[in-house]
């Protein structure tokens, strides 16, 4: 191989790299700003949200992604719930809403299959707040 054929190819190596190392310090930069305005509008904790979800039991029913274990197939999955117009199809989805289904889903909607589990206020915010950076 030529000396220059060899330069295009560390150059060309060199470019992928940086292309790799650009786009994830990017994703990075996104999570980071999904997170934040997460627990902005929802005035709760990301990571106390996760921890709140487990701990309720919630991925038994629901595949929540970024939840070890949360494979449920009775409810529905809850990827991309940022992304919906309603929760439960009914309620607007905005933080207070989803913060009042997750603690008395039964007065929300009567009979739907979602047991009241005891959600406190602190938890259903940190739980919002997880949910909402579902995007």
């Amino acid at each position: 191989m030529s000396a220059s054929l060899k330069w295009l190819a560390l150059l060309v190596a060199a470019s992928v790299l940086a292309a790799i190392a650009a786009g994830a310090g990017l994703y990075a930069e996104t999570r980071a700003r999904t997170r934040v305005m997460a627990e902005q509008v929802s005035g709760g904790s990301v990571a106390a949200g996760r921890a709140a979800i487990q701990r309720y039991g919630c991925g038994s029913c629901h595949v929540i992604p970024g939840v070890p274990g949360a494979a449920g197939a009775v409810g529905p999955a809850l990827g991309k719930l940022a992304a919906r117009a309603t929760v439960a199809g009914r309620l607007r989805n905005d933080p207070a809403a989803l913060a009042l289904w997750l603690r008395h889903p039964q007065a929300v909607v009567p009979g739907n299959g979602m047991p009241e589990q005891g959600v406190t206020e602190r938890d259903a915010r940190d739980m919002t707040a997880y949910l909402y950076t579902l995007k």
